[in-house]
């Protein structure tokens, strides 16, 4: 329980707040003769008398703190809605426009990567692999090609989740050669990454792109051309250098995202064609390494009649779990981009944002999820259209703290005053108690999760904050500030 004089630290704005807003806790009226009186007597005032006797429930601090919000000038003029909710007792214990739909941002990833542990599982691995055709001769001459086959990988070559870079690979690769015997390659290297047709596509509806410095959808293709050195054509002002930046792509004619500018017209980017930047850096490798390449590189989406092929060489991505995590932790927008592809293709053979959307809206509709104000348009939660109701997240949630992945799924969520992007919210309150997926766009932020509570409750809940007015942090102090009594639920 929670002293009442600890709740009452700002008293001209709790006064409005308790005795307006229709609270729970009893109020005691007194006149201004016995002011007078207290202070001739000099008696205590009455006001902190009652305060030091009237003890209230963390609830009814949950709902003052609810109330008190409603008339902030922050949030005053904003759309938010919250819920706090028991999956024990499957009560609301404190809700405010709680089936009100409100743009999620990256709370949307929950629904994403929930689904894909589920249709894929956890121990689910993307496999690149060397393979080639034809016959090696008794001097190593490989007359035939070499065979990159892909299938999606979204960490490849990108150190994320503990994948390897494309320097290993490559080397692993070269290892494969070696164990065969090939010495000279009299032939191409072919890529084939059928499940890459949906590669150059267009960007989801509203999605923000220069609002904030860390947004990313994959677009377009650099085949052998290596993006670090693309220029920068659209830059948005106001960047330090250890920002990110966007740029329009002379190869795609679309906006990209550049990791880093040094200046003088170079980036360092994300990389749209992960398969093409390895086989091409492969070619070169091999001949650095004494190894011809008579052929060029090609890519082969499709094969009427494909060629015998002997394996070479795998490798195997970080597990689903692993990616999951590096996803949630991060906000990763590529990565959430990439599983929404990967279900698609696995369910529909077809891997396009629009089979992984209906992939996913399926699954949550078979998985009960209350469908009311959902509107899911991109894995990443980037769209401005994405909608979703604060009960119907808290109750999602609620329903998979039964599934067998739900162990990996909470240790995926950022941890408040720990990691990820909970990392600075939760340094006092709630530290190492919050586990939660945040969520930014400009004036958007979110949250939803888990609650563990001083006495081993875990409550489940969602607060959504759009349109909002003052800055982002003055927002999350807000949020801080609504869920700490929840701690002592």
């Amino acid at each position: 329980m929670v002293n009442f004089r600890k709740y009452i630290s700002s008293a001209a704005v709790l006064a409005s707040g308790f005795f307006l807003a229709q609270s729970t806790v009893s109020t005691v009226l007194y006149s201004q003769n016995y002011d007078n009186q207290k202070n001739s007597l000099n008696l205590p005032s009455p006001v902190s008398s009652v305060v030091e006797k009237t003890v209230l429930s963390a609830k009814e601090l949950v709902d003052i703190n609810v109330n008190t919000m409603m008339s902030d000038p922050v949030l005053k003029n904003a759309h938010w809605g919250f819920v706090v909710y028991d999956p024990k007792t499957k009560k609301v214990i404190s809700s405010y426009n709680e089936n009100t739909p409100l743009v999620p941002a990256s709370t949307t990833k929950l629904l994403t990567t929930e689904t894909a542990l589920n249709l894929l599982g956890e121990n689910y691995r993307w496999m690149t692999q060397l393979e080639y055709s034809g016959t090696v001769d008794e001097n190593g001459t490989l007359n035939g090609n070499l065979y990159i086959v892909g299938s999606g990988d979204p960490s490849l070559g990108t150190n994320k989740a503990g994948a390897w870079s494309y320097r290993d690979i490559i080397s692993d690769f070269i290892g494969g050669l070696s164990r065969e015997g090939i010495r000279k390659v009299n032939g191409d290297i072919i890529i084939q990454t059928a499940l890459f047709k949906g590669n150059i596509s267009m960007l989801p509806e509203n999605v923000v792109w220069l609002e904030n410095n860390n947004y990313y959808l994959p677009a377009g293709t650099t085949r052998g051309i290596n993006p670090a050195n693309e220029k920068l054509i659209v830059k948005k002002g106001g960047f330090s250098t250890e920002k990110k930046f966007f740029y329009v792509s002379p190869y795609a004619h679309q906006m990209v995202y550049a990791e880093k500018y040094d200046g003088d017209g170079v980036l360092t980017t994300k990389l749209p064609d992960a398969p093409a930047f390895l086989a091409n850096s492969f070619r070169t490798t091999l001949v650095k390494s004494g190894i011809s390449v008579t052929g060029k590189v090609t890519p082969k989406m499709t094969d009427a009649a494909p060629e015998n092929r002997k394996m070479l060489s795998v490798y195997k991505s970080p597990t689903l779990g692993d990616i999951i995590y590096y996803t949630n932790q991060h906000s990763d927008n590529s990565l959430a981009e990439a599983l929404l592809k990967t279900v698609g293709f696995q369910k529909m053979g077809d891997q396009t944002s629009d089979s992984g959307r209906i992939v996913v809206t399926n699954h949550l509709q078979e998985a009960g999820f209350d469908m009311n104000g959902l509107n899911y348009i991109d894995g990443s939660g980037l769209s401005r259209s994405n909608n979703v109701t604060p009960i119907s997240q808290v109750k999602f949630l609620t329903s998979l703290m039964d599934e067998k992945y739900y162990r990996s799924y909470l240790t995926s969520l950022p941890v408040g005053g720990q990691s990820g992007t909970l990392k600075r919210m939760f340094i006092g309150g709630g530290n190492g108690q919050v586990f939660a997926k945040t969520g930014t766009l400009n004036k958007v932020k979110t949250l939803a999760g888990y609650i563990k509570t001083n006495s081993g409750k875990t409550l489940v809940f969602s607060l959504m904050v759009n349109n909002y007015s003052g800055s982002v942090d003055m927002v999350k102090k807000r949020m801080e500030k609504i869920l700490e009594p929840a701690l002592e639920l």
